[in-house]
């Protein structure tokens, strides 16, 4: 999975619930379809990222050395390499810049996910595949909402509007609890860790 930045934007939205709508900014949910409220907080796939990072490393790695040895050839046989004043370098010298941009993304793609912080979040999921992730340095006003989104599910003449954040991220990158999918009706012994 790709990494998030680790300086996500963090914005203000408007959230509101009227005439048994959820409003998060310009993203509207019909109450009835909502899922799940819940609170938790997000932590970035680190180990995810580190491991990626190692298997990145290892095809670079092979990669080059085979390219290399076969650029290194190329050169030799096509006289690229020799001359008086050493000649240029030819395919190996590309090999090798290529070889050094990759690891140069790859390095910057796992420090964006080890840098990224945690984050507390109120997350508002329905029964199709869309959630809504909002944030707020209070975490009791996390909580109070949702609350007020589950009274709201309840009691159908229910209104409010509040100013909570916002952050970019991306769901790929962050831990968002366990889902479990299960098939079959025989042998479930719940989540194996």
């Amino acid at each position: 999975m790709a990494p998030a930045a680790s300086a996500q934007p963090i914005t203000g939205v408007n959230l509101r619930v009227s005439k048994r709508l959820l409003w998060v900014g310009d993203a509207y949910y019909p109450i009835q379809n909502i899922a799940r409220v819940h609170t938790l907080t997000i932590h970035p796939r680190r180990k995810e990222a580190g491991l990626l990072f190692v298997k990145r490393l290892l095809l670079i790695g092979a990669v080059t050395i085979l390219l290399g040895l076969l650029a290194a050839a190329i050169d030799a046989s096509s006289g690229f390499g020799s001359g008086d004043n050493g000649g240029s370098p030819g395919l190996t010298a590309l090999v090798l810049i290529v070889a050094v941009a990759a690891l140069i993304y790859s390095l910057v793609e796992m420090v964006k996910v080890l840098s990224a912080p945690s984050h507390f979040v109120l997350a508002v999921e329905t029964s199709g595949l869309s959630a809504a992730v909002v944030t707020s340095p209070h975490p009791d006003q996390l909580r109070r909402l949702a609350h007020q989104i589950a009274d709201a599910i309840e009691n159908p003449k229910a209104e409010f509007e509040v100013r909570v954040d916002t952050i970019t991220i991306s769901p790929a990158h962050y831990y968002f609890g366990d889902n479990v999918n299960m098939y079959g009706g025989t042998g479930n012994v719940g989540m194996a860790s």
